[in-house]
């Protein structure tokens, strides 16, 4: 998975080219420029054409059960920490989980706060609080910082935590995985208070060609790219200021997988499952079936080849303006 060249990647090897001339007369110097403008380590390309097969099932979201430290959520208690003591986080996740009904029916606990540090937690060591939210999309923040004893999280049952990715081609249902990376969608649900997303845009399209099938199975004996089987843009709002995103949970990508490219804001929409990348993305979210057509669609536009790094992608003719949007609430 590449990252764009943008106008700071230009200079920075205009000026490479400049010192690599000086150098001539200096083989310190160059080896000096040559070494510091080695790739970043957090730039991950696909392209990879190592075969590799795996029997396993496993479905995204399956045994995550994780929360964002220093971050106390409010909402309504449907179980009081005071008379609640579990020894981790995780636990805490899981009894918030046990309180969704069956695999269609609400889930009475959407979020859980946690203290876990002894030292800093005191009488309160262990104290779970499980709690439901007015809006789970705009969760109540009581505090958050370095001050903040407590570790909080979010729990969408079937049918919850489903927002909208708005694009000028449809609008595609997302269900966000919250227990899985808690950091990645609370960025999310920060793009949903913005009135606009300038910036927030697909830029890069490679259909599934002939290496995967309408499931996006991999046909056997075929390359693994290019094209690589995927729409890629970034969200980078302007007027906003991004942080990397740690890594999280780092799943087999499969078809309708979002991710980040490395730490973020450039993610991307897998068309096939990529068995071949090998659990090296964060996936914060999946595309509902129902609407992978308008991600294909999508992966048609007419696009320019381009090189980044030694990759041979390519590059949308006219980027696609993207905005995550909410779903209406019920009346």
């Amino acid at each position: 998975m590449g990252r764009r060249q943008t106008h700071s990647d230009l200079h920075r090897f205009t000026l490479w080219v400049l010192f690599l001339i000086a150098a001539i007369s200096c083989c310190m110097a160059y080896y000096s420029f040559s070494v510091s403008l080695k790739g970043n380590s957090d730039t991950i390309f696909v392209g990879s054409s190592e075969s590799w097969r795996g029997n396993e099932e496993e479905r995204e979201g399956d045994g995550c059960c994780g929360g964002v430290e220093h971050l106390e959520l409010w909402g309504d208690a449907m179980k009081w920490g005071s008379d609640f003591k579990l020894n981790s986080s995780e636990e805490c996740c899981r009894a918030c989980k046990e309180m969704c009904e069956g695999d269609n029916g609400p889930c009475l606990c959407d979020s859980w706060v946690f203290c876990g540090n002894k030292q800093d937690c005191g009488s309160r060591f262990g104290e779970c609080w499980l709690k439901k939210q007015k809006d789970a999309l705009d969760p109540d923040w009581r505090d958050s910082g370095d001050k903040v004893i407590w570790t909080s999280g979010l729990v969408f049952g079937k049918g919850e935590g489903i927002i909208k990715l708005k694009t000028e081609h449809g609008i595609v249902n997302v269900k966000l995985f919250p227990d899985c990376a808690p950091h990645s969608v609370y960025y999310i649900l920060e793009l949903l208070s913005l009135q606009h997303c300038a910036g927030c845009q697909f830029y890069r399209a490679e259909s599934r060609g002939n290496s995967w099938d309408l499931q996006g199975n991999h046909i056997e004996h075929a390359p693994y790219g290019p094209p690589y089987a995927l729409i890629q843009g970034t969200v980078d709002a302007y007027g906003t200021v991004f942080k990397d995103i740690p890594q999280e949970a780092c799943p087999t990508i499969r078809r309708g997988s979002i991710a980040w490219v490395g730490s973020g804001p450039d993610f991307f929409i897998s068309l096939a499952n990529h068995h071949e990348w090998k659990k090296a993305y964060t996936v914060f979210g999946q595309v509902l079936p129902e609407d992978m057509e308008i991600v294909e669609k999508i992966s048609q536009l007419p696009t320019i080849p381009d090189v980044w790094s030694n990759v041979k992608v390519a590059v949308l003719e006219r980027p696609v303006p993207l905005r995550f949007i909410r779903m209406r609430k019920s009346p």
